[in-house]
């Protein structure tokens, strides 16, 4: 479970905003869309292999 913690003269939108960042790094909510319908696994691969390559294309071209 995600907890924050408002620090000594913290505004709430200041807590509000470190929450949505937390939870947006844990793929709650994408995770949630994704299975909100039904993907079959060789789609599900074959997504996986398209960004597995454009992770290693960008990390090629940054890294000299």
């Amino acid at each position: 479970m995600l907890t924050i913690k408002v620090k000594d003269n913290e505004s709430i939108d200041k807590a509000l905003k470190r929450f949505k960042k937390q939870f947006g790094k844990t793929g709650t909510m994408q995770e949630l869309r994704s299975r909100t319908f039904y993907k079959k696994r060789s789609v599900q691969k074959r997504e996986e292999r398209i960004r597995a390559a454009y992770r290693e294309k960008m990390h090629a071209k940054y890294n000299y």
